[in-house]
Parts: C-alpha cells; sequence; structure tokens
C-alpha cells in the first residue's frame, strides 16, 4: 500500500539447546505475525539452539535436532506469506557456520552467514564457527534440497522491498555488510542478534541502530535474544528495535519472561526516491549480489502508524527549545556573515504585523544583539494602504518599540493613488493590479531607504508563500537578502511561540499568531481583515504538508492525498484535501519564474527552493499529468 510495508521483530522465549521446544514458539509468533499482515519477522541469532549453547554446538545431537525442528516450522508454515528469518547453526565443509535462514510458504529462500565473529571478553563465536565472509560456494545441500548460501543474498519482492540480513557483530564492524547491501538496492535490514546487557549498552545499541538506518538510507530490524538464554556469565534482555531512516518507530520491552512482537510500518517506497536525491547514496560502491524473488507478501488494507500534521514541526516537545535556537542562530548568522561582507550597518525590513516580518525582524535583532550592534541601526518601516488594520498596524509599532529599533512609518496610499492614475486603473477596480501596485510600492520604498541609509533590505517572505508563489513579482518577492526563504509557515508560527517566552513580548506576539493571515492588500471594512489568504489559497499546514511530501521524496499525488487523508483525519474532508492539492500543484508549476531570479537566503531544514542549489525547474513545465493523477483519486 503506497510503499508501506508492516515489519517485526520478534523475541521468541528460549529453550537453551531445545530446539522442538524453541519452534513451537517460533510457529507461533510467526503466525501472529501473519495474522497482523506483517510482511517480514526477524527472530534473535540462532533462534533454534539458543546463542549460548557453547561447546554443545559441537554434539551432533543438537545439530540434528536443530534441523529436525527447521523441518516442523517449514511444514507449519506452508500456507503463510510472511517472511520469517531464523536463527541457525549450518555445518558445511566440515565447518560450522552461523546462520539466519529466509523462509517463506515452507521453503528457505536463502541462507545468510555470520560475516564477523566476536572473539573477545564474553563473546567467542570463533571457537565454534566460521565466517561467512570468504564463502566460495553459491549453495548449500540442506535437508535435501540445494539453497542459496552467501554474504551476498538479497530478497526482492519485485515492487519496493528488497531485503537484507545481517547477524549481531556485523553491524558493530567498521563497514556493516549492510551497507553493502544498502549499496545495491537493500532498503530493509534485519538484525538477528545475541547482545547482552550492560550497563549503558542498551542506548548505545539503540543509537548504533538508528544511526546505521541513516546511514544507509533504510528500514531497519533488530531482534536480540532473550532472558532464556544462559545467564553464566551474562545476561541477555530480548531487546527488539525497529528504525527507518534515523527514526525509532518501536522499541520492545527488555526483559520480558514471556514471548514478543513488535512491529512497525515503515515507507520503503519513500527511500528509494529520497536516495536519489537527499545524499551520496547514488556513489556508493556496487558489488556483486544475488537477488532471489520472493511469493507475493501480506498486502496491507490500512497502516499502523502516525503520519504527522507537521513535518516540519518536531513531535517531541522536548526539542522544540533546540530547534528553535538552531533556527535563530542559522538565521542570525547568515544575516551577519552577509552584512560583514558588504559592509553594512544598518538593517532595513517592512514590518506590518504579520507573522513572516514578526520573524524577519525578531531574527534580525538577535544578530544585533550577537554583534553587540545599534538596534537603532535596524530600521523597521511599518506602510499602511488601504487595507492596513489598525490590529497589524499596532502589534507592528508595539513590537519595534519594545525591540528598540527605529520606527517609520509612510502611508503608500497617496503613492498608490498616483501610481493607478500614471497607467490609468481605475481605483475602485480591486483586481490583481490594485493589489500589485501596493505590494511594488512597498518594496521600491524600501530599496529607495536601503540605498539612502546605507542599509540592507531583509526579505519577509516564506517557503510556503515562495512554493506557492503568492507573492508580488519584483514587490515583496524581491530583496536584499530574503531571511525567512528557508522556513515555511507552520514552521514560523513555531518560532514565534518560543520568543513569546520573553515577557516583554509574550503579549503582542501571541496576538500576532492570533491575527488571520492577510496581505491587507484591499478595503476593510470596519478595521475589520476582510482578506484572508488561507480562504483564498487554502490553509498552510496543508500546502506545508503537501510541500514536504512532494519535495523530499517526490511522492505521488495519490499517495499525498493517502497520507493527508490519514494525517488530518476529522479536520478536512478528502474533497477539500483534493482542492487545495490541485491548487498548490498548479500554483507550484506555474509560479517557478519567480523562484528562478529569487534572491539570496539561507537554507535552515532540509528543503529549499533556491535555484542555485536546491531545486532546478523549467519556468515551462506541464503540470498536466500532476493534475490527472488528483482527478483520478
Amino acid at each position: 500500500m503506497h510503499g508501506f510495508y508492516r515489519i517485526a521483530a520478534a523475541v521468541n522465549q528460549t529453550y537453551l539447546t531445545y530446539p522442538n521446544r524453541n519452534a513451537e514458539e517460533i510457529i507461533t509468533l510467526i503466525q501472529r505475525a501473519y495474522e497482523q499482515n506483517v510482511s517480514v519477522v526477524v527472530f534473535p541469532e540462532l533462534t533454534l539452539t539458543g546463542y549460548s549453547a557453547g561447546d554443545l554446538f559441537f554434539q551432533q545431537t543438537l545439530y540434528e535436532n536443530q534441523n529436525s525442528a527447521i523441518g516442523s516450522i517449514l511444514e507449519a508454515t506452508r500456507s503463510i506469506e510472511t517472511i520469517a528469518v531464523i536463527g541457525l547453526a549450518l555445518l558445511d565443509a566440515n565447518r560450522l557456520y552461523n546462520c539466519a535462514a529466509v523462509i517463506q510458504n515452507g521453503n528457505i529462500l536463502g541462507i545468510v552467514p555470520k560475516s564477523y565473529l566476536p572473539n573477545n571478553k564474553e563473546f567467542y563465536d570463533k571457537r565454534q564457527f566460521t565466517s561467512g565472509k570468504d564463502i566460495v560456494r553459491s549453495s548449500v545441500d540442506f535437508l535435501g534440497q540445494s539453497i542459496p548460501f552467501g554474504v551476498d543474498l538479497l530478497f526482492d519482492d519485485g515492487k519496493e522491498m528488497v531485503l537484507g540480513v545481517e547477524i549481531c557483530e556485523d553491524l558493530w564492524a567498521v563497514t556493516p555488510p549492510s551497507s553493502h547491501m544498502a549499496s545495491n538496492g537493500a532498503n530493509l535490514i534485519v538484525n538477528l542478534s545475541a547482545s547482552n546487557e550492560l550497563i549503558g549498552k542498551a542506548e548505545y545499541r539503540a543509537q548504533l541502530v538508528q544511526s546505521q538506518s541513516a546511514r544507509a538510507m533504510c528500514a531497519y530490524a533488530y531482534a536480540s535474544s532473550g532472558v532464556g538464554e544462559s545467564t553464566t556469565d551474562t545476561v541477555f534482555g530480548g531487546d527488539a528495535l525497529i528504525c527507518e531512516y534515523g527514526t525509532l518507530l518501536a522499541r520492545g520491552e527488555r526483559f520480558r519472561l514471556a514471548n514478543q512482537l513488535i512491529s512497525a510500518d515503515v515507507d520503503l517506497q519513500k527511500l528509494i526516491w529520497m536516495r536519489l536525491s537527499e545524499s551520496s547514496f547514488t556513489d556508493g560502491r556496487r558489488k556483486q549480489v544475488r537477488t532471489i524473488r520472493v511469493n507475493t507478501l501480506p498486502k496491507l488494507m490500512t497502516i499502523d502508524r502516525s503520519i504527522q500534521k507537521f513535518p516540519f514541526v518536531p513531535d517531541n516537545p522536548d526539542e522544540k527549545s533546540h530547534r528553535c535556537e538552531e533556527i535563530i542562530q542559522i538565521q542570525a548568522h547568515a544575516l551577519i556573515r552577509r552584512m560583514e561582507h558588504a559592509h553594512i550597518k544598518k538593517a532595513v525590513i517592512g514590518i506590518s504585523g504579520g507573522l513572516d516580518s514578526t520573524l524577519a525582524l525578531l531574527s534580525t535583532h538577535k544578530a544585533f544583539e550577537i554583534m553587540q550592534w545599534e538596534y537603532k541601526n535596524i530600521i523597521a518601516v511599518t506602510m499602511p494602504g488601504f487595507g492596513t488594520t489598525s490590529r497589524t498596524k499596532n502589534n507592528a509599532i508595539a513590537l519595534c518599540k519594545a525591540l528598540g529599533v527605529t520606527l517609520g512609518e509612510i502611508d503608500i496610499t497617496a503613492l498608490s493613488l498616483a501610481q493607478f492614475e500614471a497607467i490609468e486603473h481605475d481605483k475602485e477596480s480591486h483586481d490583481v493590479t490594485y493589489e500589485n501596485v501596493q505590494a511594488r510600492i512597498r518594496t521600491s520604498l524600501l530599496m529607495n531607504m536601503a540605498n539612502k541609509e546605507g542599509g540592507l533590505v531583509i526579505g519577509t517572505g516564506d517557503l510556503s508563500e515562495i512554493a506557492l508563489g503568492w507573492n508580488t513579482y519584483n514587490g515583496d518577492h524581491m530583496s536584499m537578502y530574503a531571511l525567512n526563504s528557508g522556513i515555511p509557515k507552520t514552521l514560523i508560527r513555531y518560532v514565534i511561540e518560543y520568543f513569546a517566552q520573553d515577557q516583554r513580548l509574550r503579549t503582542i506576539l501571541l496576538d500576532i499568531l492570533a491575527t488571520p493571515i492577510s496581505p491587507e492588500l484591499l478595503p476593510h471594512e470596519c478595521d475589520t481583515i476582510t482578506q484572508e489568504t488561507e480562504s483564498l489559497i487554502g490553509p498552510y499546514e496543508l500546502h506545508d504538508f503537501f510541500l514536504y511530501h512532494i519535495l523530499k521524496y517526490g511522492a505521488k499525488p495519490d499517495k499525498i492525498l493517502f497520507l493527508a487523508r490519514q494525517a488530518f483525519e476529522g479536520d478536512y474532508e478528502i474533497e477539500t484535501i483534493k482542492k487545495w492539492l490541485r491548487l498548490f500543484v498548479k500554483r507550484f508549476f506555474t509560479q517557478q519564474f519567480k523562484r528562478s531570479c529569487m534572491p539570496d537566503g539561507p537554507k535552515v531544514g532540509t528543503i529549499s527552493l533556491s535555484p542555485r542549489a536546491d531545486w532546478r525547474m523549467p519556468s515551462d513545465a506541464d503540470v498536466t499529468i500532476w493534475l490527472e493523477a488528483i482527478d483520478n483519486y
């Protein structure tokens, strides 16, 4: 379903050196996974015998009983489409290998040996096992079958999933096998592990799994041996984790006495397309691999995953202060560098009492604070016109006074009327000319004032407006430095809320946040805003959602609609979402010409529309196939 796969990590109750009893637990967990529409479930290392069997691995009785137990698992899973990855010992060419068997529909599709064998302190794998790194055979005879064998195996469903397998210490190696697997297309890695519990190790282990999923741009499922293992010298807690591209999606309960199955829905389609644009992934060295086609996997009818409404805003409230401070520092130091290089001491900014100009002013003020420059050298200009209300104007003035910046006011009404007369435009015709004349007058005034004062015009337009082209060409579209150009509207709100912790500014900023977004270019009624942007072009929370998924990994319209329907359930009907997605896509294509000549501005997050760096697009690209895809949803 739209590239989502449900994957699971299982920690079975271990009965040390009792394979048939372990098989019963494994079968139960596989059946449970299948009932939950899991595509792939991974078990701990040496699942059937237990990892800590020691020199009992040299006993023929244990080995033969293990193989008998595998036979019972194969028989019990013939009608099960879920892929189960189970740990076993394999005897081949008079060597014993620590392996993972990939099982589906009662067949072993392939066997992958462990490459890196720990041999220090409490671990002594090399005492019993041989590394599989240098295996020369391509198959092994096992249970009367010839089965693909080697570290070069990948398992492909012919759609979006390519599965790679590594075992425990492989992940801890300098160059994990999963890195090579990922370079060859694997976007789901599973790890069968036996990682013991030591003080602080659980935290490090989680970081390791998360970081590898980020580095390899993959989903990663990890299952470690549970408490049934021997406690002669060490304890195993049964850790289980599922990560996607650096994010921990699910984690089990350590030291659990009963069987445990955790699952998460991972977006493998997204990972494929992110690899094309997000990193130097495509420069990774490819090796010769063997790909095994798997059978049809269980189908997901719904996804069990929270979809963020605000993908640009952190979910975790604890990150708020850190993230906001980082954004402010990026903006402030970008401006400092630009002003110092240009030998400019003054900043000129149009202040309207709206969100964008408020953040631009606050971040400019922060830059001056860092450099201990005179706040009076920030020249904030309010330029009331036909649609300016007292609420926005008073908030702008109050904010400037609270920050101690120089405040100027230029009423643009007379200038606008003069322009209407000059171009013979009817002042009663409140069309795009009526609006754009005002926007261009304001920009012209700021540019001229900057020349007069020897200052730099600070642009206030944000990433959301740039994506929609919701600005006037050579009006608010232009500045000398576009300070907000890397920040979408939903994130701007978030940062201003952070600034509102300052009690001097709190009342002003909260009222600015509560004011409807408006360019205030059309005449107001009884000092009330009549031109609300989100009524005209749609909610910014939807547009930022669309922007993220389109630019982050090139999501198709049907997937965006599917995700938005889930994220905004109860907020918007699907027809409303379709309406605004159609508008977003149409404007995104038709307004590229504005982005092609946008001014410099700092990139803040992973998404930017700078034509010099992040986004190259022809201004005359045809939008038809995208609109058709929306209409056909």
